[in-house]
């Protein structure tokens, strides 16, 4: 069976996006779709797949124009990826399938609402109501009482080294982050880290993990350790994340341009209560892949 693709990318976060809008969300998705981890974990290997860091389905909604669903690379299902869902709009509006510069799509994490900013009927860029942010552990989630975790030591045994002690901040875009601010994220060794932190007990359903460098109040630099992908280029809800936990530590404002492996973000914590988040959208190529 040959399953039709599309590769998309927004900062260098990369996906495979599936079109299943033929298929009703509660019924099995079809002859070779009807195990999305197991596809997710082959098709995004760069050497043996198409490469990317999971897979997008994209779904008929009964509560939104479009319901998208996400794998990671590992086969985990995530509730919300922020650059994901403005490549997903970027499908949408270059194929008409959205009236205007605006549409609602369903996550795992919620309903978002995208605005499209469009050249040459292409959309380029989106901008994401991604939606309250939650600071609890019970929002997390995160194990203890629940309470905000604002400059909390996390203490991660190091296998050969002994306890390294972290100073977080956990936030919750839909799906979990630990922020923690580093002297310089180029040094900083992340694959070392990354996946001791993202599996620490205190993360019951694991977390990603984003390291901050601050420039200046409006200006920072981030890499992050992805739940399931491991470093990736970029990460739309851990970026929101990251601007939220600027807010709650004093260290940046409101308005956040925000550096990636990938490219920038621009961010906002507005004073409605939502982050919303604005960046570019590209395709990179259409195929198909036997099954």
């Amino acid at each position: 069976m040959r399953i039709p693709f599309v590769k998309m990318h927004g900062c260098g976060n990369d996906y495979i996006y599936i079109d299943c809008r033929e298929r009703e969300p509660s019924t099995s998705l079809g002859p070779g779709l009807d195990d999305p981890p197991a596809l997710a974990r082959r098709l995004s290997d760069r050497h043996f797949g198409v490469g990317g860091d999971g897979i997008i389905l994209i779904l008929p909604s009964t509560q939104a124009d479009y319901r998208m669903r996400m794998f990671n690379a590992d086969g985990s299902e995530a509730e919300m990826c922020g650059n994901g869902i403005r490549c997903f709009a970027k499908w949408l509006y270059d194929r008409g399938l959205v009236a205007g510069e605006e549409a609602r799509i369903e996550t795992a994490a919620g309903i978002r609402v995208v605005r499209i900013y469009a050249d040459g009927g292409k959309a380029r860029r989106v901008r994401v109501d991604m939606g309250l942010p939650h600071t609890s552990r019970g929002g997390i989630p995160m194990i203890g009482p629940d309470c905000p975790v604002v400059r909390e030591d996390l203490a991660v045994e190091v296998p050969g080294q002994g306890t390294s002690i972290f100073r977080i901040t956990a936030v919750s875009m839909g799906n979990p982050h630990c922020v923690v601010y580093v002297d310089d994220t180029d040094m900083f060794p992340v694959a070392t880290y990354g996946p001791l932190i993202e599996r620490h007990r205190a993360f019951p359903r694991r977390t990603n993990v984003e390291f901050v460098q601050v420039l200046s109040a409006g200006e920072a630099r981030m890499r992050v350790w992805e739940r399931g992908s491991g470093e990736t280029l970029a990460c739309g809800t851990g970026a929101s994340a990251t601007c939220v936990a600027g807010v709650l530590n004093g260290k940046t404002d409101r308005r956040l341009l925000l550096h990636l492996l990938g490219g920038d973000l621009e961010l906002e914590w507005a004073d409605d209560g939502s982050v919303y988040l604005t960046g570019p959208a590209e395709e990179v190529f259409e195929g198909t892949v036997e099954l």
